[in-house]
């Protein structure tokens, strides 16, 4: 084995030493959503956005901000309403006096988008333009006020969350702007035995002491590790098969497909399947991309992208009940 292989070796055995270190200091706060902190993990890897979709009162703002302080990022938290503005989120000029010269200026305030981690609560009710920027920012990882472009800081990770349960008065992000987010994760209701936990420690005086596990700078170069993860050709055949499967036009796509869904998943989707495989692969040491790790990130790269039709919605199927029968239909190559 050679030195440069030795030390690839050794840097994936250090992220999945780091995956069991965050995960015991998640838990000094989180109780249970493991699956959802295994998929917030592995989109931060990949240098992806998520759109995390739960009732309130499910700890999302506190599993962020404590994902944060572990990974010892910035992080700010904006609550989107009907009259937030571009500027309330991006900054804007101002205009300043030079205490020594007298002369006045516009100055850059930066917004809270400045920020590594960035938690976009309620999204769905802020008014497109709003949104719109937001997404901007999402997707070049800078942003332009009165003509200058700033760089946002880097690792930059957006969580936006949406609740399913009030849509009234809300502004629906349309299909082409969810397409940004590379994973859709939805949070439950705890169990029975968890929620006793869960009570029992917000109701004490218990303070968690909680570590710092990885810095920014291990962190970058994680994020770049990830995309030198190898795919075998048949891994890379099996996602993009079970996306174009998802395309009721394509010849090879199931009956049920052609029933249920309008608009099937596009590229995004293949990207988005194959990244979050090689970043699982990383989080559990190994050093290659697997079909199992497409399975396991299909969910939530998938749910948000399938446009189903009036049959569909009359016979009461759910993007994740379709999503189920297409993992066990299209076959491993």
């Amino acid at each position: 084995m050679t030195e440069a292989e030795l030390r690839e070796v050794q840097a994936v055995e250090r992220v999945a030493q780091v995956r069991q270190a965050i995960l015991g200091e998640l838990r000094k706060v989180i109780v249970g959503q493991n699956q959802v902190i295994e998929q917030l993990l592995i989109a931060l890897l990949a240098k992806g956005h998520c759109l995390l979709i739960g009732v309130p009162g499910l700890a999302k703002t506190l599993l962020v901000s404590t994902l944060a302080k572990v990974l010892d990022l910035s992080f700010k938290r904006i609550q989107f309403t009907p009259d937030l503005m571009p500027s309330d989120i991006l900054g804007t000029d101002v205009l300043q006096e030079d205490p020594e010269t007298g002369r006045r200026r516009f100055e850059f305030m930066p917004g809270p988008i400045f920020a590594n981690i960035i938690l976009a609560d309620e999204i769905n009710r802020a008014p497109p333009k709003t949104q719109s920027a937001l997404l901007e920012a999402m997707q070049e990882r800078k942003v332009t006020v009165g003509g200058r472009t700033y760089e946002l800081p880097q690792p930059f990770f957006v969580l936006a969350t949406q609740n399913p349960i009030e849509m009234e008065g809300t502004y629906p992000l349309p299909e082409a702007q969810l397409d940004r987010f590379l994973f859709s994760v939805v949070l439950d209701y705890p169990s029975a035995s968890e929620e006793e936990t869960i009570v029992h420690l917000t109701t004490s005086a218990y303070e968690p002491d909680l570590k710092v596990v990885m810095g920014r700078d291990e962190l970058l170069e994680v994020q770049n590790l990830v995309r030198l993860v190898p795919v075998p050709e048949r891994v890379s055949k099996y996602a993009v098969q079970l996306v174009r499967a998802t395309r009721p036009k394509e010849s090879y796509a199931p009956e049920f497909i052609r029933q249920w869904v309008q608009w099937g998943a596009g590229p995004r989707a293949s990207q988005g399947l194959i990244l979050g495989a090689k970043a699982r692969a990383l989080l559990y040491g190994r050093t290659a991309a697997s079909c199992e790790d497409v399975r396991a990130v299909a969910f939530p790269v998938l749910r948000h992208r399938l446009v189903l039709n009036f049959a569909a919605e009359a016979d009461g199927v759910s993007p994740e009940q379709i999503i189920s029968r297409l993992l066990q239909t299209v076959p491993e190559p």
